[in-house]
């Protein structure tokens, strides 16, 4: 019985390979792995703890769970903009801990195949730190998120 439960995520894992969420902030589209992806919720009110860098906007109570949330604007190093209603939080999951992502507007979910992206170049530019692949899809740029590298100092805090 586990191990047909162990193969059977291994299959969902492999459906998923590929497959990334779109977002937008500002008019720059990004992607993250929909292999990380837990849901889409709208903005709620935000808990803020203190002492914590600017970009961590605090917790929100996800049915009953605890969230910290990033605004990945802030995060980028990008003005901070009012939250409107497109404006959502993507709940992904790192390392065992769910992590929301404010983001300005969710596009949809595309394939993306190997074909299509390239390494990103080295410019040293601090959001470029994050990004695990660059890919042209039609007529657009996707910049793609490394989730475990957009992370990494922030988990240590939670």
């Amino acid at each position: 019985m586990t191990q047909d439960i162990l193969a059977a995520d291994e299959a969902m894992q492999d459906d998923l390979n590929g497959h990334f969420l779109t977002f937008y902030l500002d008019q720059t589209c990004y992607g993250i792995e929909l292999s990380h992806v837990i849901e889409i919720v709208s903005v709620q009110p935000i808990t803020p703890v203190p002492s914590l860098p600017p970009y961590i906007k605090g917790l929100i109570n996800l049915r009953g769970k605890v969230v910290p949330v990033i605004d990945v604007r802030l995060k980028f190093g990008q003005p901070e903009r009012p939250y409107d209603d497109k404006t959502c939080i993507i709940v992904v999951m790192i390392e065992e801990m769910q992590i929301g992502l404010i983001v300005d507007l969710v596009v949809e979910v595309v394939a993306i195949g190997e074909n299509q992206q390239g390494t990103p170049p080295e410019l040293g530019r601090q959001g470029e730190r994050y990004l695990s692949s660059i890919a042209k899809v039609d007529s657009r740029v996707i910049l793609n998120i490394d989730c475990q590298k957009f992370f990494q100092s922030d988990l240590l805090g939670f």
